[in-house]
């Protein structure tokens, strides 16, 4: 208790004698470190655990516990988010996406660990999925606490929740440039000289404390040797369609799978399932186990048969058109496997996919190029330069991959082939889908930030405070005599007609009865069902925003009321929208 005080005498201190955007500048760096350190700790976990499991066995086609692991640790994932967490905590970008849009960046306090132990199981026993997003949603999930913490406004928390996720990607690839582009480009931050500052206090915070920590090696290490040729430079461009056309794929087929599976209503049939499907493609297809910087560092090494080790066809990989066949499988199966572990019940994201499949296109495009007798391409850039493609497509994130695989080789020296690809895989797929993976969903419900500031605000204007209930209701079998004492007793010159149950039979307008209220005579003639008119439109309390400004832009209405299946809430008004309207854009809009 003591110490709890003394901490709090001293966030007060700090709180009461530092400008804002001096705290800000601090709170950056601390989220970066506490960020980077969750990423250390993370990424050294999986490994320890997956050496655990099968460091002593040897991956051949007869070791059943290769089929058992990916189900054992979906199914310990389950149990732990189910009974422990309690809450749900896969796809964790897009978490953080719904989080600033729609609970004022709030994320909940055990997001900090719960997807760091969660993906542990997931992908330490083998789930072919990745460890960039749960790790993006403990660095967010760090930041927007922060912030809570020191009861920051919405635009102050949301800055950490990006330096969080800064943090968290720089600390897992150490590319700082890369790290903040990501917040920029996917999280949707606004993008003002302010708002860089802090995130490169926290990539470059995240990114040294990982090197200190793990010495400067990454993820994976790859130097070029190879140069860019310009006479290679078509090549490239149909390399950047094929890896838009795959993102297509990518895209689409895991949220096909995961719909499939979500069908599925018991969460232990939906395990045994997938499980069951996830063990056979590991079994007939080793690559797919885990992460696959493996499968990456075979294909950049120069010595892409070694795939094929434990496989059916190892025996027969100095075949090249049996070798090429199954690369395409695999690259076909990834997805798939990657939807089953998440659709499953498992906990991981789509970062480490994009990167394999678009490693395995860049090396087929490159191979089946070569086998052309006048062509000779570098597979080698190929696979670096398609992992970019993909992950541009994908994620609708080219600068996010350009500057990745560009920091990653240590060079710039593919500068050229990186721009061209990604830009065109990005152009490709938004032909097809105009949301990424991330926000596809989001973007169903009205519910996604977006840079285009007037879209954003809307999207954060919640229902709740601009509903008005102070109106007097009546009912349609009232007489205009008994209309009159109400209206006398209202400051509204609207009047819901609502009958015994609640339920919204139509409206009175003021001025559609002035002529009548001031003749007596009629006023036990006259019934309200016989005046009242019914409304343009109506909405719903859990509505988009957007969704109702459309309203008002058909019916030309300026008030609305507000139903829950057909019962009577309230009105929303133009004005009283426009006035929020005004608060946010201060708020938003503040340098």
């Amino acid at each position: 208790m003591q110490e709890k005080t003394i901490i709090t005498r001293i966030l007060v201190w700090i709180i009461n004698n530092l400008k804002h955007r001096q705290l800000l500048l601090i709170l950056s760096f601390i989220t970066g470190l506490l960020a980077g350190l969750a990423a250390i700790i993370l990424k050294n976990t999986v490994y320890y655990t997956n050496e655990f499991l099968t460091g002593r066995l040897v991956m051949d086609t007869g070791t059943i516990l290769y089929l058992a692991f990916p189900a054992l640790g979906i199914f310990l994932t389950v149990l732990f988010t189910r009974y422990v967490i309690k809450d749900q905590i896969s796809h964790g970008v897009s978490k953080v996406l719904h989080s600033i849009s729609r609970k004022d960046s709030a994320l909940a306090p055990h997001n900090s660990f719960s997807s760091m132990l969660a993906s542990t199981l997931t992908v330490g026993f083998g789930g072919s999925v990745g460890l960039e997003a749960p790790i993006v949603l403990t660095g967010s999930s760090i930041g927007s606490n922060l912030g809570r913490y020191l009861r920051l406004n919405y635009k102050s928390i949301t800055l950490l929740i990006a330096c969080g996720a800064t943090g968290a990607i720089a600390g897992i690839f150490k590319s700082p440039i890369a790290a903040m582009i990501f917040s920029l480009e996917v999280l949707m931050l606004d993008l003002t000289m302010w708002s860089i500052i802090p995130l490169l206090i926290s990539a470059v915070t995240a990114a040294t404390i990982a090197t200190l920590l793990l010495g400067p090696a990454v993820v994976f290490y790859f130097t070029i040797p190879e140069p860019f040729m310009v006479n290679n430079l078509p090549w490239y461009i149909l390399l950047g369609v094929l890896c838009g056309l795959v993102s297509v794929y990518f895209t689409r087929g895991s949220l096909k799978v995961e719909g499939k599976l979500k069908k599925i209503s018991s969460p232990y049939h939906r395990l045994f399932y997938g499980g069951a499907v996830l063990g056979i493609l590991i079994f007939l297809f080793p690559p797919l186990y885990g992460e696959g910087y493996g499968t990456l560092s075979a294909l950049l090494g120069g010595v892409a048969t070694e795939i094929a080790n434990g496989s059916l066809i190892e025996g027969f990989s100095d075949h090249y058109w049996v070798f090429i066949g199954f690369v395409v499988m695999i690259l076909f199966f990834k997805v798939i496997a990657m939807a089953i572990t998440t659709g499953s019940g498992g906990v991981g994201g789509i970062f480490a996919p994009s990167l394999y499949v678009g490693g395995v296109t860049g090396f087929i495009t490159a191979s089946l190029i070569n086998n052309l007798a006048f062509i000779n391409v570098s597979e080698r850039n190929f696979a670096l330069v398609g992992m970019a493609g993909v992950m541009a497509g994908v994620m609708h994130a080219p600068l996010t991959a350009i500057f990745l695989i560009a920091e990653i080789t240590g060079g710039y020296e593919l500068f050229i082939p990186l721009i061209v690809t990604s830009t065109i895989a990005y152009i490709t797929i938004m032909y097809f889908e105009p949301h990424s993976i991330y926000t596809k969903r989001l973007a169903a419900k009205g519910e996604l930030i977006t840079h285009h500031k007037d879209r954003a605000v809307l999207t954060l204007l919640k229902m709740g405070p601009v509903i008005e209930t102070d109106l007097k209701t009546v009912s349609p079998d009232s007489t205009l005599g008994e209309l009159v004492k109400v209206v006398s007793k209202s400051r509204r010159n609207i009047f819901p007609v609502v009958d015994e149950d609640d339920n919204l039979q139509g409206i009175v307008l003021l001025d559609n009865i002035r002529d009548i209220i001031f003749k007596p005579p009629k006023y036990d003639e006259i019934k309200v069902a016989d005046i009242m008119d019914i409304p343009p439109a109506t909405v719903s309390s859990n509505e988009s925003m957007e969704s109702v400004m459309k309203k008002f832009e058909d019916s030309g209405a300026w008030n609305l009321p507000v139903l829950d299946e057909k019962k009577y809430v309230g009105f929303i008004s133009k004005s009283k929208i426009f006035s929020e309207y005004r608060k946010i854009l201060l708020q938003f809009s503040s340098e």
